[in-house]
């Protein structure tokens, strides 16, 4: 075992080493009961014997700080005479067993030894039980290529305890879907999973969401109010697009996540809080923090545990599965038959998807709805919006699927299907063409965000106001 020795006593901490380096160990010792802590936050231990009574830092206060920034080394007290209460009272907030000094050699051996052993078993039975969670996560979670197995894996480690878990993946990922899986797998599993999206809010509106409000706090605060942060007590809350989160709302959320407190908008004294959060962005957070848009401090409370969802693309053997999992709810969803032919699925499964799952849900969906049959071919996964005949099939297209959709165009000069460049009016005009073909693809990214503007605009590639100015232009609002 690593082992880190607490104690202000430098010929006690000398005699330990020994001890314990000669019994096959490997030992660090610590004099600074604050220099101990930075150390026993920043490296790897698995087990940390400290002493009762310190200057400055006592082993009680030691401990709370230890496991409040999420330490899970096993830890064993060591009091004088006349100390063992303090030592009882470490037991009782998490330490594993107290040595009453003087200590025999044999005896600081032996505890150290069964701590051994439970450790060894704590990581079996960690192991056993993240390999039943990953499998009971597939229900939530598709999860074919490897990347995604090993991400299930390490969410079922992850769900068993309080720590605070940041999400991290490209919009459409899955990640709201994953804190839920999270959630469900936890022992807050009969607790309220809430979710807020941090960019949907408008900054004056997003604290009173939060933390809550009092009467008259504000104009319009005619009764107090509780906020998600209460609401959530017991359970588990999603603070989705954490990265919008105004700066001044950042240093209150790290006040809260550090003391498990909040207080009400226009109140004087703050409430106990019990709610694990879990947070998810699409931005790259670090280089938010070099540019001094995001706190430092906030982001390494954050990132306790980072789950990383990869995009679509980079694994191409889930498609097949998501596929069939879409294809499944979307049957139930209308109350008949979904299938696709070995096209549709050839088509479905060599897209690069930029919406990632999201985007392959919705455009099932869609096509599914369309469809008189519910038996989809690679036409109807069309990008265009081209009318349709009975049979749910683009006009311009024949039945073998060739007209100007994304996947099989038969012929590469029309953007819809009309040869030689040709619009379905007859004109050669270049700019009704382009006017079309640009409203079809806004339609597309909003019904690939589930109508999110925001990140629609991320996915065409220009600003939110950009896409406000287009979506009046085209009526499509």
């Amino acid at each position: 075992m690593r082992i880190l020795i607490v104690d202000d006593e430098a010929p006690l901490r000398q005699s330990l080493g020994m001890l314990l380096g000669e019994a096959g160990h490997t030992v660090e010792s610590e004099g600074n009961p604050s220099r101990a802590l930075a150390r026993a936050e920043a490296e790897a231990f698995d087990l940390i014997l400290c002493d009762v009574r310190m200057p400055d830092m006592d082993g009680l206060t030691f401990l709370r700080r230890y496991r409040g920034a999420g330490g899970s080394a096993l830890m064993v007290m060591m009091s004088a005479y006349g100390n063992e209460d303090a030592a009882i009272d470490a037991m009782r907030e998490g330490a594993y067993d107290y040595l009453a000094k003087p200590f025999r050699p044999d005896e600081v051996v032996l505890t150290v030894r069964k701590a051994a052993e439970r450790e060894r078993l704590t990581r079996e039975v960690a192991t056993l039980r993240a390999a039943v969670g990953a499998e009971a996560l597939k229900d939530d979670v598709v999860a074919e290529s490897k990347q995604m197995r090993n991400l299930l894996e390490l969410a079922a480690r992850v769900a068993a305890h309080d720590t605070t878990v940041l999400l991290t993946g490209e919009s459409g990922t899955g990640k709201e879907v994953l804190a839920r899986a999270i959630h469900r797998l936890s022992p807050r599993a009969d607790g309220p999973f809430t979710a807020v999206n941090c960019a949907a809010i408008p900054e004056q509106l997003l604290e009173s969401e939060l933390f809550g409000h009092v009467r008259g706090a504000f104009t319009g605060a005619t009764e107090d109010r509780i906020g998600l942060f209460e609401a959530a007590s017991g359970g588990t809350l999603l603070l989705d697009e954490i990265g919008d989160m105004p700066p001044g709302l950042q240093s209150k959320l790290l006040r809260v996540l550090e003391d498990g407190h909040v207080r009400r908008l226009g109140a004087r004294e703050t409430r106990p809080v019990d709610t694990r959060v879990v947070a998810a962005t699409a931005q790259p957070l670090e280089d938010m923090v070099e540019r001094g848009e995001f706190r430092e401090d906030l982001y390494y409370r954050l990132n306790v545990v980072r789950l990383h969802i990869p995009p679509l693309r980079e694994r191409p053997e889930d498609v097949a599965a998501l596929i069939t999992h879409f294809a499944r709810r979307t049957a139930q969803k209308l109350s008949r038959p979904v299938s696709l032919t070995p096209r549709a699925l050839v088509a479905l499964t060599e897209r690069q998807w930029p919406g990632n799952v999201r985007e392959l849900r919705n455009a099932l969906e869609r096509a599914a709805v369309l469809s008189a049959d519910g038996r989809l071919d690679a036409v109807d996964f069309s990008v265009t919006d081209q009318p349709l005949n009975g049979n749910g099939k683009s006009v311009n297209g024949d039945s073998n699927g060739n007209n100007g959709g994304s996947y099989n165009s038969g012929n590469s000069n029309g953007v819809n299907g009309a040869s030689n460049g040709v619009s379905g009016n007859g004109t050669y005009q270049l700019k009704p063409q382009v006017e079309q073909l640009e409203r079809a693809t806004i339609r597309r990214a909003l019904d690939s965000t589930g109508g999110n503007r925001r990140d629609a605009a991320r996915l065409l590639g220009v600003s939110l106001r950009t896409l406000f100015y287009k979506l009046r232009r085209y009526e499509l609002e």
